[in-house]
């Protein structure tokens, strides 16, 4: 049962007078107001039964507070008892005694969901624009890594443990041995990889088979183990190893650092001031994540918040039509490098003139036919433009042998953006745009923050929900150390 009841701090408060003004703490609450987070989840607890509930707003600054300094739930329960600080900013008295560690965890996973976390980022980033601590209009957006809080293992390994986990769960839940089961192969000592594949593979599915015989309607726990197990073999990705990699965390993903690293684990994604270096939305998927694939949702926060943008900033990544579009529709400009891997185009030997539409080569040969083409390829459909040079001037060129390829003329192939591209990269050789883009590089040590100083390198527990609110968790906090200083 939710309660709220009016604080009255006891005569122990006055300890709280030897804090002093300049402490980080002491800044928050002089510019945020928490007591929305009661409303926010009140629909979440009973009303009118049970036991009263600690309050939802102290409850979420115990996390903030964990998330702040990088500690354990066992830990900052033990510290917040002592600190002074630490209770000023919680609202209760020095003699108050805080909930237990079971208490914070429950509140964690089953209070406190993504939408919530989401509410409270846009909430306090809201306040910050109505007191003015939040002045810019531009903002950086990025992604970065978080390991999985595991190994990951060969699918080898995987149908091994699965093979093993099936027979021990219907032991245990029928109380009988099974009999005539393959043994075990000893993969490692099969030197071709796919071979120890397949033969793990017959060997699960031989157990798979076998068991599946034998279950009935109450070996529940069974019958869920052998459904995880098919659903893992049905995946092509998995057999390549592109899939599930570990059972302790099913939905963590091998993702590219760059071309020659490789991780395990998640991404997290999220959008930042450029000028106060706030966060002002954050989203989290596998490691396996594109990119700019949730940049539509952390603009339409980011604007929710209250923050105009009218600049965007992003590293080559965000180099895309969908993503070029969805800054366009939010009425901002940006500025995000030309990716070689979309705009294949040597504009050395190229030039293009936008109101007439005519490309112009090297040797000062002109465009006179546009033609639009479609093809079908082994990678997908193709479609774009060819532009025809000036038959006459093609002959008569001194490199026409060599760059016509056997035609008459040549031909320049485009895809269906390559004009629009052209006009931006003719942009980002200005001056302007090369100043510009140095602000880009906070958002670098923001990511440095959050992985160095509070934990998100590597994720604390398992499962995409738990990185997710990890993550949520982690950008408040940093906010709430960046409006301190910014207070400051």
């Amino acid at each position: 049962m939710l309660r709220t009841e009016p604080k009255q701090y006891s005569f122990h408060s006055e300890l709280y007078n030897k804090i002093p003004e300049k402490h980080i703490l002491r800044k928050v609450l002089m510019a945020v107001d928490f007591s929305f987070i009661n409303s926010l989840l009140e629909n979440s607890y009973c009303k009118n039964f049970g036991r009263p509930a600690k309050e939802p707003e102290m409850m979420c600054k115990i996390l903030f507070l964990q998330y702040i300094y990088n500690l354990s739930d066992d830990i900052i329960i033990g510290e917040a008892s002592l600190n002074l600080a630490y209770l000023y900013f919680l609202g209760l008295n020095p003699e108050d005694k805080l909930p237990e560690k079971s208490l914070l965890s429950k509140f964690r996973t089953q209070r406190l969901g993504e939408s919530t976390l989401d509410e409270i980022i846009i909430e306090i980033v809201r306040q910050c624009v109505g007191k003015g601590i939040i002045k810019g209009n531009s903002v950086s957006i990025d992604a970065t890594h978080i390991e999985a809080n595991t190994i990951k293992k060969t699918p080898e390994r995987i149908m091994k443990h699965l093979g093993r986990a099936i027979i021990h769960t219907y032991e245990k839940e029928t109380g009988t041995d099974l009999e005539g089961l393959p043994e075990v192969p000893d993969y490692k000592e099969i030197s071709d990889h796919k071979e120890a594949k397949a033969v793990m593979k017959g060997y699960l599915e031989t157990v798979l088979d076998k068991v599946e015989t034998k279950v009935s309607t109450k070996e529940v726990h069974t019958a869920a183990i052998i459904l995880s197990a098919r659903n893992i073999l049905a995946d092509p990705k998995f057999m390549n190893q592109k899939g599930v990699r570990s059972l302790v965390d099913g939905e963590a993903r091998v993702g590219r650092k760059s071309k020659t690293q490789d991780f395990f684990g998640y991404k997290t994604e999220f959008v930042m001031t450029t000028d106060e270096r706030i966060i002002t939305s954050v989203r989290t998927s596998n490691g396996a994540y594109i990119d700019g694939s949730h940049a539509k949702d952390l603009f339409d926060e980011t604007k929710k918040s209250g923050v105009k943008i009218q600049e965007v900033y992003g590293d080559k990544a965000y180099f895309r039509k969908s993503i070029l579009d969805q800054i366009e529709e939010v009425k901002a400009k940006a500025y995000i490098p030309v990716s070689a891997t979309v705009y294949r185009l040597d504009e050395s030997e190229y030039s293009y003139n936008k109101d007439s539409d005519e490309w112009q080569c090297s040797q000062g040969n002109t465009t006179v036919e546009k033609k639009y083409y479609k093809s079908n390829r082994k990678d997908g459909v193709r479609e774009g433009y060819k532009y025809y040079f000036e038959l006459k001037q093609c002959k008569a060129c001194p490199l026409q042998e060599a760059c016509t390829q056997n035609r008459a003329r040549r031909i320049l192939v485009v895809g269906m953006n390559t004009t629009q591209f052209y006009e931006l990269s003719q942009q980002q050789k200005t001056e302007e745009f090369k100043e510009k883009y140095k602000k880009r590089a906070s958002i670098e040590g923001k990511n440095a923050e959050l992985k160095r100083f509070h934990g998100l390198s590597r994720a604390r527990g398992y499962g995409l929900l738990s990185v997710s609110k990890q993550s949520k968790l982690t950008a408040i906090a940093v906010n709430l150390k960046r409006i301190a200083a910014l207070m400051s």
